[in-house]
Protein backbone atom coordinates (compact mmCIF):
# COMPACT_ATOMS: atom_id res chain seq x y z
CA UNK A 1 0.00 0.00 0.00
CA UNK A 2 1.73 3.49 -0.58
CA UNK A 3 2.81 5.45 1.86
CA UNK A 4 0.62 8.10 3.66
CA UNK A 5 2.65 10.89 1.75
CA UNK A 6 2.56 9.26 -1.25
CA UNK A 7 -0.97 9.30 -1.32
CA UNK A 8 -1.83 13.25 0.13
CA UNK A 9 0.26 13.77 -3.12
CA UNK A 10 -2.24 12.79 -5.44
CA UNK A 11 -5.04 14.54 -7.27
CA UNK A 12 -7.36 15.90 -4.56
CA UNK A 13 -10.54 14.56 -5.92
CA UNK A 14 -8.94 11.13 -5.45
CA UNK A 15 -7.17 11.87 -1.61
CA UNK A 16 -10.54 13.23 -0.48
CA UNK A 17 -12.77 9.87 -0.59
CA UNK A 18 -9.34 8.23 0.29
CA UNK A 19 -9.27 10.40 3.72
CA UNK A 20 -12.38 8.58 4.85
CA UNK A 21 -11.94 6.22 7.59
CA UNK A 22 -8.51 7.48 8.34
CA UNK A 23 -7.60 8.10 11.94
CA UNK A 24 -6.61 11.59 12.82
CA UNK A 25 -5.01 12.25 16.22
CA UNK A 26 -4.36 15.71 18.27
CA UNK A 27 -4.35 16.65 21.64
CA UNK A 28 -5.34 13.73 23.80
CA UNK A 29 -8.35 12.65 20.93
CA UNK A 30 -8.83 10.57 17.99
CA UNK A 31 -11.16 10.93 15.32
CA UNK A 32 -12.28 8.34 12.44
CA UNK A 33 -13.08 10.86 9.47
CA UNK A 34 -16.48 10.05 8.30
CA UNK A 35 -17.08 13.13 6.46
CA UNK A 36 -14.64 15.41 3.87
CA UNK A 37 -14.98 18.03 0.89
CA UNK A 38 -12.37 18.54 -2.05
CA UNK A 39 -11.34 22.07 -2.69
CA UNK A 40 -9.15 22.44 -5.92
CA UNK A 41 -7.29 25.83 -5.56
CA UNK A 42 -6.53 27.95 -8.84
CA UNK A 43 -9.07 25.54 -11.11
CA UNK A 44 -11.96 25.68 -8.26
CA UNK A 45 -13.99 28.82 -7.19
CA UNK A 46 -14.90 27.53 -4.48
CA UNK A 47 -11.28 27.20 -2.94
CA UNK A 48 -9.47 29.84 -0.91
CA UNK A 49 -6.99 29.95 -3.44
CA UNK A 50 -9.04 30.25 -6.40
CA UNK A 51 -7.64 33.78 -6.80
CA UNK A 52 -3.57 32.90 -5.74
CA UNK A 53 -1.93 33.10 -2.92
CA UNK A 54 -2.00 35.05 0.53
CA UNK A 55 -0.90 35.42 3.48
CA UNK A 56 -4.04 33.61 4.68
CA UNK A 57 -3.70 31.18 2.30
CA UNK A 58 -0.23 30.63 2.16
CA UNK A 59 0.07 26.85 3.83
CA UNK A 60 -2.30 25.53 1.22
CA UNK A 61 0.82 26.22 -1.15
CA UNK A 62 2.99 23.77 1.18
CA UNK A 63 3.88 20.38 1.02
CA UNK A 64 1.06 17.81 1.12
CA UNK A 65 0.11 16.69 5.04
CA UNK A 66 0.23 19.97 6.44
CA UNK A 67 -2.90 21.38 8.26
CA UNK A 68 -4.56 24.14 7.00
CA UNK A 69 -6.56 26.05 9.55
CA UNK A 70 -8.68 28.95 9.34
CA UNK A 71 -11.26 31.26 11.06
CA UNK A 72 -14.81 31.31 9.88
CA UNK A 73 -17.79 33.62 10.56
CA UNK A 74 -16.05 35.46 13.51
CA UNK A 75 -16.45 31.98 15.79
CA UNK A 76 -15.12 28.86 14.44
CA UNK A 77 -11.95 27.01 13.11
CA UNK A 78 -12.29 24.62 10.03
CA UNK A 79 -9.28 22.19 9.43
CA UNK A 80 -8.07 21.19 6.13
CA UNK A 81 -5.63 18.38 5.18
CA UNK A 82 -2.95 20.01 2.11
CA UNK A 83 -3.10 17.83 -0.86
CA UNK A 84 -1.30 17.29 -4.06
CA UNK A 85 2.01 18.59 -5.06
CA UNK A 86 3.49 21.57 -3.59
CA UNK A 87 2.52 25.04 -5.13
CA UNK A 88 -1.06 23.54 -6.16
CA UNK A 89 -3.03 25.07 -3.18
CA UNK A 90 -5.66 21.55 -3.09
CA UNK A 91 -6.52 20.39 0.26
CA UNK A 92 -9.68 18.63 1.84
CA UNK A 93 -11.93 20.17 4.67
CA UNK A 94 -12.22 17.82 7.40
CA UNK A 95 -16.47 17.83 7.87
CA UNK A 96 -17.44 15.48 10.75
CA UNK A 97 -15.37 12.45 12.45
CA UNK A 98 -16.10 9.79 15.09
CA UNK A 99 -14.16 9.80 18.25
CA UNK A 100 -12.47 6.79 18.45
CA UNK A 101 -10.07 7.19 21.50
CA UNK A 102 -9.98 9.83 24.14
CA UNK A 103 -13.59 10.49 24.50
CA UNK A 104 -13.87 11.69 28.40
CA UNK A 105 -11.39 14.20 26.71
CA UNK A 106 -13.62 14.53 24.26
CA UNK A 107 -16.32 14.94 26.60
CA UNK A 108 -14.79 17.58 28.63
CA UNK A 109 -14.16 19.68 25.52
CA UNK A 110 -18.07 19.28 24.60
CA UNK A 111 -19.95 18.92 27.57
CA UNK A 112 -23.59 17.77 27.38
CA UNK A 113 -23.00 16.31 23.83
CA UNK A 114 -23.86 12.96 22.09
CA UNK A 115 -21.34 10.97 21.16
CA UNK A 116 -22.26 10.85 17.60
CA UNK A 117 -22.43 14.69 17.64
CA UNK A 118 -18.46 15.52 19.04
CA UNK A 119 -17.39 16.08 15.63
CA UNK A 120 -20.20 16.51 13.68
CA UNK A 121 -19.28 19.38 11.50
CA UNK A 122 -16.26 21.45 10.71
CA UNK A 123 -16.45 23.45 14.05
CA UNK A 124 -17.42 20.83 15.97
CA UNK A 125 -14.20 18.71 14.83
CA UNK A 126 -11.65 21.36 14.85
CA UNK A 127 -12.94 21.65 18.94
CA UNK A 128 -13.23 18.06 19.81
CA UNK A 129 -9.62 17.76 18.63
CA UNK A 130 -8.65 21.36 19.99
CA UNK A 131 -7.19 22.61 16.59
CA UNK A 132 -7.06 26.61 16.38
CA UNK A 133 -5.27 29.28 14.73
CA UNK A 134 -1.68 27.81 16.55
CA UNK A 135 -1.85 24.78 14.46
CA UNK A 136 -2.13 25.91 11.12
CA UNK A 137 1.05 24.43 9.14
CA UNK A 138 1.35 21.44 11.56
CA UNK A 139 2.66 18.77 9.79
CA UNK A 140 0.90 15.74 10.27
CA UNK A 141 2.99 13.72 8.57
CA UNK A 142 5.91 14.46 11.01
CA UNK A 143 6.04 11.67 14.46
CA UNK A 144 7.34 14.69 16.41
CA UNK A 145 4.72 17.07 16.55
CA UNK A 146 1.47 16.65 18.36
CA UNK A 147 -0.85 15.93 15.49
CA UNK A 148 -0.61 12.42 13.51
CA UNK A 149 -3.02 11.40 10.21
CA UNK A 150 -2.92 7.66 9.81
CA UNK A 151 -4.63 6.15 6.68
CA UNK A 152 -6.29 2.83 6.92
CA UNK A 153 -7.40 0.65 4.17
CA UNK A 154 -9.33 2.69 0.88
CA UNK A 155 -12.91 2.35 2.02
CA UNK A 156 -15.29 -0.12 -0.39
CA UNK A 157 -16.33 2.30 -3.27
CA UNK A 158 -20.39 1.00 -2.48
CA UNK A 159 -20.02 2.90 0.82
CA UNK A 160 -18.70 6.47 -0.58
CA UNK A 161 -21.68 8.95 -1.20
CA UNK A 162 -21.22 12.15 -3.25
CA UNK A 163 -22.50 14.99 -3.71
CA UNK A 164 -22.66 19.30 -3.30
CA UNK A 165 -20.77 21.04 -1.15
CA UNK A 166 -21.99 22.74 1.85
CA UNK A 167 -23.02 26.50 2.17
CA UNK A 168 -20.75 27.15 -0.90
CA UNK A 169 -21.90 29.43 -3.19
CA UNK A 170 -21.85 30.86 -6.19
CA UNK A 171 -19.97 28.45 -9.27
CA UNK A 172 -18.63 26.68 -6.51
CA UNK A 173 -21.38 25.30 -5.18
CA UNK A 174 -22.63 24.03 -7.92
CA UNK A 175 -23.54 20.71 -6.72
CA UNK A 176 -23.44 19.21 -10.90
CA UNK A 177 -20.03 20.66 -11.52
CA UNK A 178 -18.89 20.19 -7.67
CA UNK A 179 -20.33 17.03 -6.44
CA UNK A 180 -16.84 17.27 -3.96
CA UNK A 181 -17.92 16.01 -1.00
CA UNK A 182 -17.46 12.45 0.29
CA UNK A 183 -19.30 10.79 3.21
CA UNK A 184 -19.77 7.26 4.99
CA UNK A 185 -23.37 6.17 3.63
CA UNK A 186 -25.25 5.54 6.99
CA UNK A 187 -22.63 6.94 9.18
CA UNK A 188 -24.60 8.79 11.87
CA UNK A 189 -21.57 11.03 13.00
CA UNK A 190 -21.66 12.81 8.99
CA UNK A 191 -23.08 16.59 8.96
CA UNK A 192 -26.60 17.29 7.68
CA UNK A 193 -26.22 18.97 4.35
CA UNK A 194 -27.51 22.94 3.87
CA UNK A 195 -27.14 24.33 0.70
CA UNK A 196 -25.41 28.20 0.36
CA UNK A 197 -27.57 31.12 1.32
CA UNK A 198 -28.02 33.09 -1.86
CA UNK A 199 -25.89 36.67 -0.38
CA UNK A 200 -25.55 40.24 -2.06
CA UNK A 201 -21.63 39.69 -2.24
CA UNK A 202 -20.18 35.58 -3.19
CA UNK A 203 -19.70 33.83 -0.03
CA UNK A 204 -15.98 33.00 0.23
CA UNK A 205 -14.39 29.35 -0.67
CA UNK A 206 -13.04 26.85 1.63
CA UNK A 207 -9.62 24.94 1.67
Amino acid sequence: MPGVAEVLRSDVLDVAPRLLGAHLAHAGVTLRITEVEAYAGSADPGSHAFRGRTPRTEVMFGRAGLLYVYFTYGMHFCANVVTGPEGSASAVLLRAGEVVDGHATAAERRPGVRARDLARGPARLTRTLALGREQNGLDLLDPATDGRLVLADPPDPAVVATGPRVGVSGAGGDGAAFPWRFWLAGEPTVSPYRAAVARRRPASGRG
